[in-house]
């Protein structure tokens, strides 16, 4: 028995996982707007305040491979401190605060800039019995991560991937030697993407980097400079 198998939290993912398949109306009025403001094209490019207003209503979860996948890149790398941009709804805090239980406590900081998607994923975390173990900051990520603990042990950047190289340099002072940098994907985000993979992957940069194919794509990166 791990915390991610208890049954407190197996009762929050599936009434999330639930929630996530009977949101069609609200993945469909995402689609009109879309439609409306860029035809067929996905709009990650954006400005990130007509993103949010795009997404408001849309749970936007890693999928339960990848949550399980989090779960255990945290209790490898014995995390302690980890940070998240993209909180939502809390699913992949769940899996991130359930490492950080079973690694021995911490703190899971997230980050979330609708505040009604940041006061949902407080909620969850509650009833997940982990709010002892998480702090949702709500606001721009690029000011709300500015003050961090000195070691970070593992970042999952999951946020618009508009700004996902920016929410990096951020956060990375704060890195320690070996920790984890975790990015997930989004359908049909590959160039948007680009800057994000072309700087994890040069080696001038500090990362040892590889893309695994799991939901929409994961760059996983670990900090050796």
């Amino acid at each position: 028995m791990n915390t991610l198998t208890s049954e407190r939290v197996r009762s929050v993912l599936g009434r999330l996982r639930a929630g996530e398949r009977s949101g069609l109306g609200a993945l469909a009025a995402a689609g009109k707007k879309m439609a409306a403001r860029a035809g067929d094209r996905v709009p990650y490019d954006l400005p990130v305040p007509e993103m949010v207003d795009l997404f408001a209503e849309l749970p936007i979860p890693v999928t339960e491979e990848t949550g399980r996948l989090l779960y255990l890149l945290a209790r490898f790398a014995k995390a302690r401190t980890v940070v998240e941009f993209g909180t939502s709804f809390g699913v992949s805090a769940i899996h991130l605060a359930s490492a950080v239980r079973d690694n021995g406590g911490g703190r899971v900081i997230g980050t979330e800039l609708h505040p009604a998607k940041a006061a949902a994923a407080r909620e969850n975390l509650a009833e997940a019995g982990l709010a002892d173990l998480t702090e949702i900051r709500e606001g721009d990520a690029l000011v709300t991560l500015r003050q961090l603990p000195p070691e970070v042990d593992l970042l999952l950047i999951d946020g618009f991937p508009s700004v996902q190289l920016e929410v990096l340099r951020v956060v990375e002072p704060n890195l320690r030697p070996g920790a984890m940098v975790v990015a997930d994907g989004v359908p049909g985000g590959g160039e948007v993407l680009r800057a994000y993979r072309e700087y994890v992957r040069a080696p001038e940069n500090g990362y040892a980097s590889v893309e695994i194919p799991l939901g929409d794509r994961l760059e996983i990166s670990v900090r050796v400079g």
